[in-house]
């Protein structure tokens, strides 16, 4: 059996089944690695030469746990939380209920698309955003894996269909890869492919919002991690204070392409300004990093099994079964690339690193097959970004989890993964499948 798919298939079980996902994804590794013929020390040397390329992805979650923390206590989460609360209102007619509902969940998806396009800096938002609308969440009963829902949707959508920010990267790959193996592809094209992947993510928002989590949730309202605990007051001069540092790792991580850089640059503005206490500043900082110290662990696993998964040469011999078992036949051509594509990502974690990999056998194939450029384009495109929503490896779903679990009431498997896997990939298949078809 391909290794790809043994590993794949044991770190989800693993992890249905809330055994810890480093763990799931280290045992997938291992297993995986001695299907693929690597043996025992093979895979534990791959993996071992593979989680370094998980280390800078890591510092850069650590830092802005930091960063996030160091805003946290000059008192800006309470001025933003006073803030949406006088828009809100604490009013408990059923109509006003709502109406504060509609509005953070346009807030938070607004931040989350502009994250992708308008403002690149990807899921360094979360933990400066989400912490602090936990209370507010709880007391409007908002179930958190909606939220999710709304987060991973904006994380990923954007950079589908639109060619800004990451999603410019998303494109070029697409056409770069595509070009490469036989079939020249311009810009403009892919936006009017990805349109189809796109409205399938679109009904699974919608299904989200209006079906699934519609009903309240209750949490509790513990003791939050000195990273969300309210200060005991804020003045104008940290709220200006705490603003420039926010610009500043803002622009310096669009300018550096760093996250790493980015947040050291605000927690730096903090520290010269003296925005937070010198003697308080180590506490503070170790206290972020603490709190992202999980998403860090998975990212870096996450990169040993990408290339124990690389080293068994089984992620190209599953596209390849894949090519030989599809024959003549577009339909069941179309449906096991896409599932390729979706077995692929879902170990990876990256939508990004996907593309090169199926593009090479699925280009020819797909010509072979008579599909129309546009359809290939939409092949190509959604098998890549399939499994980026839902995969326990991926920062669409290590983000919004590391900024709704501060306060422990949120898993990673069950309250993000699984909803968005199903709610995204599930018509993301239908909508690219059936787009493949009649284009």
């Amino acid at each position: 059996m391909n290794a790809v798919v043994v590993a794949v298939i044991v770190m989800l079980f693993l992890s249905l089944l809330r055994v810890n996902v480093v763990f799931s994804l280290i045992t997938g590794a291992l297993i995986g690695g001695v299907v693929g013929g690597l043996e025992i020390e093979g895979t534990i040397n791959a993996f071992t030469e593979g989680v370094g390329g998980g280390a800078n992805t890591a510092l850069s979650y650590a830092m802005l746990g930091g960063f996030a923390v160091a805003i946290s206590s000059t008192g800006l989460p309470n001025a933003l939380v006073e803030f949406v609360l006088k828009y809100v209102g604490k009013k408990e007619d059923a109509r006003a209920k709502k109406l504060s509902r509609a509005f953070i969940l346009f807030v938070i998806l607004l931040m989350a698309c502009f994250s992708q396009n308008l403002i690149p800096i990807h899921i360094a938002f979360i933990p400066l955003l989400i912490p602090p609308l936990l209370k507010i969440l709880n007391e409007l009963q908002i179930d958190r894996r909606l939220v999710a829902s709304v987060l991973t949707f904006g994380l990923v959508t954007p950079y589908m269909l639109i060619p800004v920010g990451f999603g410019q990267i998303f494109h070029e790959i697409i056409a770069t890869n595509m070009t490469k193996s036989g079939l020249p592809v311009e810009m403009s094209q892919i936006t009017k492919a990805m349109l189809f992947p796109a409205a399938g993510m679109l009904v699974g928002l919608l299904v989200a919002v209006f079906f699934s989590y519609r009903k309240p949730r209750t949490y509790e309202n513990p003791v939050m991690p000195v990273s969300v605990e309210e200060s005991e007051g804020y003045d104008k001069k940290a709220m200006i204070l705490s603003i420039i540092a926010i610009v500043a790792a803002v622009a310096v991580q669009i300018w550096t392409d760093s996250m790493v850089f980015g947040a050291l640059a605000g927690i730096l503005v903090l520290y010269i300004t003296k925005a937070i206490s010198w003697h308080q500043a180590d506490r503070l900082l170790t206290d972020g990093m603490r709190m992202m110290a999980f998403i860090g662990f998975v990212m870096i696993s996450a990169s040993g099994f990408a290339n124990v998964m690389s080293a068994t040469g089984d992620v190209d011999r599953l596209v390849e079964q894949a090519a030989n078992m599809i024959g003549e036949n577009q339909a069941l051509g179309a449906l096991l690339m896409l599932i390729v594509g979706l077995f692929v990502t879902m170990g990876i974690g990256s939508s990004f690193s996907t593309i090169p990999i199926i593009a090479t056998i699925f280009v020819p194939l797909a010509l072979e097959l008579g599909f129309s450029p546009m359809a290939t384009i939409v092949l190509v495109g959604t098998a890549g970004a399939l499994g980026d929503a839902g995969s326990p490896a991926s920062d669409s779903t290590l983000g919004p989890t590391s900024g709704l679990n501060v306060d422990g009431q949120h898993n990673h498997i069950w309250d993000t993964c699984v909803p968005t896997f199903l709610h995204y990939n599930i018509p993301v298949i239908l909508f690219g499948w059936i787009a493949a078809l009649i284009l």
